[in-house]
C-alpha cells in the first residue's frame, strides 16, 4: 500500500536512528516507530512465541526478551522464524496508524529499522541514518557492553549500512558529533519542505 505523505526512516544498528527520530519529533513531525510497536505487540503473543521457540525464551510465564534477542542474533533461521511471525503484525499496525496520519495531509515519519530487510511498504521517500561500520561497532561495544565479536554479529544480522546508503533517497550522516547531526537534520527538513511544497511543515 502506498502512502503519499509517509517518509521511511531507516538505518543500521547503532547508527543513531532513534536519536534522529527524536529530533524530528521535536521539529513537529509525527513518528510511527516500528520498534515501539514490536515491543507493544510481543507480550500479547506469549503462547505463539513459546510454540515457536520453546521455554528457552520464557521466564515465569513471560517472554524473556534478552534470551530471545540472543537466540535470534546467533541463528539466522530462528531470526527469520520470528520475523515471519512478527513483521505482518507490525506492518498491519503501521498501516492502521498511517491511515490516521494521512488525513492530516502533511509528511510524517515511519521509523523502520529493517525496512530494506522487509517488504510490503511503498512510500515516496526513504531516508537512511548513516554511520560507518567501525562507528556502529564501537557504539555497540560501549552502549551494550558487547565484545567486538558480539557487536559484529549484531551488525552482520542486517543488510550492510554501505548498501543501505546506496539505496537511500536522502542520507543523514551521523558519523560525527551532535552539532554536525543537527545540521544534517536541518538539511533533511529543507529537502522534505521542497519535496512536499504543497504541505505546511
Amino acid at each position: 500500500m502506498a502512502y503519499e505523505h509517509a517518509i521511511i526512516l531507516t538505518g543500521g544498528i547503532a547508527t543513531g536512528k532513534s536519536t534522529v527520530s527524536s529530533m524530528l519529533k521535536s521539529h513537529g513531525f509525527d513518528v510511527i516507530d516500528a520498534d515501539v510497536i514490536a515491543k507493544e505487540i510481543l507480550p500479547l503473543h506469549v503462547k505463539e512465541v513459546e510454540a515457536l521457540f520453546g521455554d528457552r525464551v520464557m521466564c515465569e510465564g513471560a517472554i524473556d526478551r534478552k534470551a530471545l534477542g540472543a537466540l535470534i542474533f546467533n541463528d539466522k533461521k530462528e531470526r527469520e522464524k520470528l520475523n515471519a511471525f512478527l513483521h505482518p503484525l507490525i506492518r498491519q499496525e503501521i498501516f492502521r496508524r498511517c491511515d490516521l496520519l494521512e488525513a492530516k495531509q502533511k509528511p510524517y515519519i515511519i521509523d523502520i529499522p529493517l525496512y530494506f530487510e522487509s517488504d510490503g511498504y511503498s512510500c515516496r521517500l526513504v531516508a537512511v541514518v548513516y554511520a560507518p561500520v567501525e562507528v556502529q561497532r564501537k557504539r555497540l561495544m560501549v552502549r551494550e557492553n558487547f565484545t567486538k565479536e558480539e557487536a559484529q554479529k549484531r551488525i552482520d544480522a542486517q543488510i550492510s549500512i554501505e548498501e543501505k546508503k546506496i539505496l537511500a533517497d536522502f542520507l543523514i550522516n551521523n558519523s560525527f558529533d551532535m552539532k554536525f547531526l543537527e545540521s544534517e537534520i536541518e538539511k533533511f527538513i529543507t529537502f522534505v519542505r521542497g519535496t512536499y511544497a504543497h504541505c505546511k511543515i
